[in-house]
Protein backbone atom coordinates (compact mmCIF):
# COMPACT_ATOMS: atom_id res chain seq x y z
CA UNK A 1 0.00 0.00 0.00
CA UNK A 2 1.33 3.80 -0.57
CA UNK A 3 2.68 5.48 2.42
CA UNK A 4 0.26 8.46 3.23
CA UNK A 5 2.17 11.60 1.85
CA UNK A 6 2.28 14.38 4.89
CA UNK A 7 3.31 17.58 5.24
CA UNK A 8 4.11 19.55 8.64
CA UNK A 9 4.80 23.23 9.32
CA UNK A 10 6.40 24.21 11.81
CA UNK A 11 8.28 20.99 12.83
CA UNK A 12 11.37 22.65 14.84
CA UNK A 13 9.41 22.06 18.26
CA UNK A 14 6.32 21.15 19.95
CA UNK A 15 3.38 19.76 18.07
CA UNK A 16 4.93 19.94 14.81
CA UNK A 17 7.99 17.92 15.90
CA UNK A 18 5.72 15.64 17.89
CA UNK A 19 3.30 14.77 15.51
CA UNK A 20 6.62 14.09 12.41
CA UNK A 21 8.27 11.81 15.03
CA UNK A 22 4.64 9.67 15.74
CA UNK A 23 3.95 9.62 11.92
CA UNK A 24 7.71 9.03 10.41
CA UNK A 25 7.97 5.79 13.52
CA UNK A 26 4.69 4.40 12.30
CA UNK A 27 5.40 0.64 12.68
CA UNK A 28 3.88 0.26 9.72
CA UNK A 29 5.16 2.76 7.70
CA UNK A 30 2.42 4.21 6.31
CA UNK A 31 3.27 7.93 6.44
CA UNK A 32 5.71 9.51 4.50
CA UNK A 33 6.48 12.86 6.47
CA UNK A 34 7.84 15.79 5.02
CA UNK A 35 8.42 18.10 8.04
CA UNK A 36 9.16 21.51 7.65
CA UNK A 37 10.57 24.43 9.34
CA UNK A 38 11.97 27.94 8.74
CA UNK A 39 15.62 27.93 10.20
CA UNK A 40 17.10 24.20 9.43
CA UNK A 41 19.54 24.85 12.37
CA UNK A 42 16.81 24.12 14.47
CA UNK A 43 16.32 20.38 13.04
CA UNK A 44 18.93 18.45 15.43
CA UNK A 45 16.09 18.16 18.03
CA UNK A 46 13.75 16.24 15.69
CA UNK A 47 16.68 13.80 14.29
CA UNK A 48 17.27 12.92 17.47
CA UNK A 49 13.76 12.47 18.07
CA UNK A 50 13.24 9.95 15.70
CA UNK A 51 16.75 8.31 15.90
CA UNK A 52 17.48 6.37 12.75
CA UNK A 53 13.91 5.15 12.60
CA UNK A 54 13.37 7.57 9.69
CA UNK A 55 14.95 6.12 6.20
CA UNK A 56 12.01 5.88 4.39
CA UNK A 57 9.71 7.82 5.97
CA UNK A 58 10.91 11.42 6.79
CA UNK A 59 12.52 14.48 5.14
CA UNK A 60 13.06 17.26 6.29
CA UNK A 61 12.77 20.85 4.23
CA UNK A 62 12.94 24.72 4.73
CA UNK A 63 9.93 26.40 4.51
CA UNK A 64 8.51 30.21 5.65
CA UNK A 65 5.04 30.30 5.64
CA UNK A 66 5.37 34.01 5.41
CA UNK A 67 7.50 34.01 1.91
CA UNK A 68 5.44 32.41 -0.81
CA UNK A 69 8.52 31.65 -2.72
CA UNK A 70 9.67 29.46 0.39
CA UNK A 71 6.46 27.73 0.19
CA UNK A 72 6.61 26.79 -3.78
CA UNK A 73 9.90 25.60 -3.12
CA UNK A 74 8.84 23.19 -0.52
CA UNK A 75 6.10 21.71 -2.25
CA UNK A 76 8.09 21.31 -5.19
CA UNK A 77 10.86 18.93 -3.62
CA UNK A 78 7.86 16.79 -2.41
CA UNK A 79 9.54 13.63 -4.33
CA UNK A 80 5.73 12.05 -4.72
CA UNK A 81 4.53 15.17 -6.43
CA UNK A 82 1.54 15.17 -3.98
CA UNK A 83 0.36 15.98 -0.63
CA UNK A 84 -2.42 13.52 1.12
CA UNK A 85 -2.44 15.46 4.40
CA UNK A 86 -1.47 19.27 4.64
CA UNK A 87 -1.10 19.78 8.67
CA UNK A 88 -0.93 23.68 8.94
CA UNK A 89 1.02 24.07 12.27
CA UNK A 90 3.07 26.78 12.42
CA UNK A 91 2.32 29.71 14.99
CA UNK A 92 3.66 32.53 16.91
CA UNK A 93 2.03 34.70 20.17
CA UNK A 94 1.93 38.45 21.45
CA UNK A 95 0.82 38.99 24.61
CA UNK A 96 0.89 42.43 26.63
CA UNK A 97 -1.84 45.56 26.59
CA UNK A 98 -2.50 46.78 23.61
CA UNK A 99 -0.91 49.72 23.50
CA UNK A 100 2.22 48.85 23.50
CA UNK A 101 2.46 46.42 20.63
CA UNK A 102 4.34 47.41 17.50
CA UNK A 103 3.16 47.76 14.02
CA UNK A 104 5.51 45.52 13.34
CA UNK A 105 5.33 42.85 15.89
CA UNK A 106 0.95 42.69 14.88
CA UNK A 107 2.26 42.42 11.15
CA UNK A 108 4.11 38.99 12.08
CA UNK A 109 1.43 37.59 14.36
CA UNK A 110 -1.19 38.61 11.29
CA UNK A 111 1.74 37.06 8.79
CA UNK A 112 2.60 33.74 10.02
CA UNK A 113 -0.39 32.83 11.72
CA UNK A 114 -3.51 33.64 9.48
CA UNK A 115 -1.40 34.60 5.86
CA UNK A 116 0.52 32.03 6.30
CA UNK A 117 -1.56 29.73 6.96
CA UNK A 118 -3.82 30.86 3.63
CA UNK A 119 -0.77 30.70 1.51
CA UNK A 120 0.41 27.38 2.71
CA UNK A 121 -2.95 25.98 1.79
CA UNK A 122 -3.18 27.67 -1.38
CA UNK A 123 0.07 26.42 -2.86
CA UNK A 124 -1.30 22.77 -2.28
CA UNK A 125 -4.91 22.73 -2.59
CA UNK A 126 -4.97 22.69 -6.85
CA UNK A 127 -2.94 19.37 -6.67
CA UNK A 128 -5.46 18.20 -3.57
CA UNK A 129 -8.34 19.36 -5.98
CA UNK A 130 -7.15 17.44 -9.01
CA UNK A 131 -6.82 14.04 -7.04
CA UNK A 132 -9.88 14.71 -5.77
CA UNK A 133 -9.40 13.74 -2.12
CA UNK A 134 -7.07 15.37 1.03
CA UNK A 135 -7.34 16.39 4.38
CA UNK A 136 -5.84 19.90 5.51
CA UNK A 137 -5.12 19.92 9.43
CA UNK A 138 -4.74 23.09 11.10
CA UNK A 139 -3.46 23.70 14.87
CA UNK A 140 -5.93 26.20 16.06
CA UNK A 141 -6.93 27.76 19.36
CA UNK A 142 -9.25 28.26 22.00
CA UNK A 143 -7.91 31.86 21.44
CA UNK A 144 -9.75 31.37 18.20
CA UNK A 145 -12.87 31.06 19.69
CA UNK A 146 -12.85 33.14 22.81
CA UNK A 147 -11.74 36.86 23.10
CA UNK A 148 -8.51 36.84 26.15
CA UNK A 149 -7.69 39.33 27.40
CA UNK A 150 -3.88 40.94 26.32
CA UNK A 151 -4.08 38.42 23.00
CA UNK A 152 -6.22 41.16 20.83
CA UNK A 153 -3.70 40.63 18.12
CA UNK A 154 -3.53 37.00 18.43
CA UNK A 155 -7.01 36.02 18.72
CA UNK A 156 -7.61 38.48 16.05
CA UNK A 157 -5.36 36.22 13.89
CA UNK A 158 -6.98 32.84 15.21
CA UNK A 159 -10.33 34.27 15.14
CA UNK A 160 -10.07 35.04 11.36
CA UNK A 161 -8.61 31.18 10.65
CA UNK A 162 -11.65 30.16 12.03
CA UNK A 163 -13.56 31.98 9.36
CA UNK A 164 -11.23 30.95 6.41
CA UNK A 165 -11.18 27.38 7.47
CA UNK A 166 -15.12 26.91 7.96
CA UNK A 167 -15.59 28.35 4.48
CA UNK A 168 -13.01 26.13 2.77
CA UNK A 169 -14.97 23.67 4.55
CA UNK A 170 -18.22 24.25 3.00
CA UNK A 171 -16.24 24.16 -0.54
CA UNK A 172 -14.07 21.33 -0.43
CA UNK A 173 -16.10 18.76 1.01
CA UNK A 174 -17.21 18.81 -2.64
CA UNK A 175 -13.88 17.88 -3.55
CA UNK A 176 -13.87 15.13 -1.20
CA UNK A 177 -11.15 17.51 1.24
CA UNK A 178 -11.66 17.26 4.64
CA UNK A 179 -11.13 20.62 6.43
CA UNK A 180 -10.22 20.05 10.42
CA UNK A 181 -9.18 22.39 13.38
CA UNK A 182 -7.47 21.39 15.71
CA UNK A 183 -8.71 23.31 19.32
CA UNK A 184 -5.65 23.66 21.55
CA UNK A 185 -5.90 25.32 25.21
CA UNK A 186 -2.74 25.41 27.22
CA UNK A 187 -0.03 22.87 25.53
CA UNK A 188 3.26 22.32 26.92
CA UNK A 189 5.68 23.23 24.62
CA UNK A 190 8.22 26.07 22.96
CA UNK A 191 5.35 28.28 22.29
CA UNK A 192 5.59 30.28 25.48
CA UNK A 193 9.40 30.39 25.53
CA UNK A 194 9.12 31.62 21.85
CA UNK A 195 5.87 34.13 22.89
CA UNK A 196 6.45 37.71 22.24
CA UNK A 197 5.40 39.35 25.96
CA UNK A 198 5.28 42.03 27.36
CA UNK A 199 6.91 41.08 30.99
CA UNK A 200 6.68 43.58 34.26
CA UNK A 201 9.03 46.01 34.65
CA UNK A 202 9.64 46.52 30.95
CA UNK A 203 10.09 49.71 30.13
CA UNK A 204 7.38 49.91 27.17
CA UNK A 205 4.90 49.20 30.36
CA UNK A 206 5.37 52.38 31.85
CA UNK A 207 3.25 54.41 28.88
CA UNK A 208 0.48 52.34 30.08
CA UNK A 209 -1.71 53.30 33.11
CA UNK A 210 -1.34 51.48 36.37
CA UNK A 211 -4.85 50.01 36.48
CA UNK A 212 -4.26 48.19 33.12
CA UNK A 213 -0.50 47.03 34.02
CA UNK A 214 -2.02 45.85 37.84
CA UNK A 215 -4.85 43.58 35.46
CA UNK A 216 -2.30 42.57 33.20
CA UNK A 217 -0.15 41.44 35.88
CA UNK A 218 -2.94 39.60 37.45
CA UNK A 219 -3.30 37.65 34.23
CA UNK A 220 0.05 36.98 33.97
CA UNK A 221 -0.57 34.97 37.32
CA UNK A 222 -4.09 33.47 35.83
CA UNK A 223 -1.95 32.22 33.13
CA UNK A 224 0.65 30.65 35.35
CA UNK A 225 -2.03 28.83 37.23
CA UNK A 226 -3.92 27.20 33.94
CA UNK A 227 -0.16 26.53 32.89
CA UNK A 228 0.70 24.87 36.37
CA UNK A 229 -2.53 22.87 36.58
CA UNK A 230 -4.13 22.32 33.02
CA UNK A 231 -1.43 22.41 30.41
CA UNK A 232 -1.65 19.74 28.20
CA UNK A 233 1.73 17.56 27.20
CA UNK A 234 2.41 17.44 23.19
CA UNK A 235 1.41 13.96 23.53
CA UNK A 236 -2.36 14.08 24.22
CA UNK A 237 -2.23 16.52 21.59
CA UNK A 238 -0.86 14.12 18.85
CA UNK A 239 -3.25 11.71 19.78
CA UNK A 240 -5.82 14.24 18.76
CA UNK A 241 -4.62 14.15 15.60
CA UNK A 242 -4.05 10.88 15.11
CA UNK A 243 -7.89 10.76 15.46
CA UNK A 244 -8.62 13.09 12.66
CA UNK A 245 -6.04 11.76 10.55
CA UNK A 246 -7.33 7.90 10.70
CA UNK A 247 -11.08 8.92 10.87
CA UNK A 248 -12.90 7.72 7.76
CA UNK A 249 -14.81 10.66 8.55
CA UNK A 250 -13.28 13.52 10.17
CA UNK A 251 -14.72 16.02 12.00
CA UNK A 252 -14.33 19.63 11.36
CA UNK A 253 -13.51 20.79 14.73
CA UNK A 254 -11.42 18.96 17.70
CA UNK A 255 -11.29 19.55 21.14
CA UNK A 256 -8.25 18.45 22.77
CA UNK A 257 -9.26 19.69 26.65
CA UNK A 258 -12.73 19.72 27.58
CA UNK A 259 -12.20 22.57 29.83
CA UNK A 260 -12.35 25.17 27.41
CA UNK A 261 -15.97 24.21 25.35
CA UNK A 262 -18.43 25.09 28.00
CA UNK A 263 -17.46 29.16 27.43
CA UNK A 264 -17.73 28.28 24.19
CA UNK A 265 -21.40 26.96 24.28
CA UNK A 266 -21.83 29.88 26.50
CA UNK A 267 -21.60 32.17 23.21
CA UNK A 268 -23.98 29.97 21.70
CA UNK A 269 -26.27 30.24 24.33
CA UNK A 270 -26.37 33.49 24.95
CA UNK A 271 -25.45 35.25 21.86
CA UNK A 272 -25.22 38.76 22.92
CA UNK A 273 -21.62 38.03 24.60
CA UNK A 274 -22.46 39.57 28.13
CA UNK A 275 -22.61 36.68 30.24
CA UNK A 276 -19.17 35.37 28.20
CA UNK A 277 -17.65 38.84 29.15
CA UNK A 278 -18.64 39.28 32.53
CA UNK A 279 -17.90 35.19 33.18
CA UNK A 280 -14.15 35.24 31.82
CA UNK A 281 -13.79 38.49 33.52
CA UNK A 282 -14.30 36.79 36.40
CA UNK A 283 -12.40 33.54 36.05
CA UNK A 284 -9.35 35.88 35.06
CA UNK A 285 -9.31 38.37 37.53
CA UNK A 286 -11.44 37.67 40.42
CA UNK A 287 -9.28 37.81 43.47
CA UNK A 288 -10.12 34.25 44.32
CA UNK A 289 -6.99 33.52 41.60
CA UNK A 290 -4.75 35.60 43.11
Amino acid sequence: MDKKVVLITGCSSGIGLSLAVKLASDPNKAFKVYATMRNLAKKERLLECVKGLHRDTLDILQMDVTDRQSILDARDRVAEKKVDILVCNAGVGLMGPLEVQSPDSMRQILEVNLLGTIQTIQAFLPEMKAQGQGRILVTGSTGGLHGLPFNEVYCASKFAIEGACESLAVLLQHFKIHVSLIECGPVNTDFLVNLQKAELGDETLQQVDSQTVSLYEKYLQHCSSVFQNAAQDTEDIVKVFLDAIHSPSPAFRYFTSSIMPPLTKLKVSEPDGSQYISTMSEIIFSSKEQ
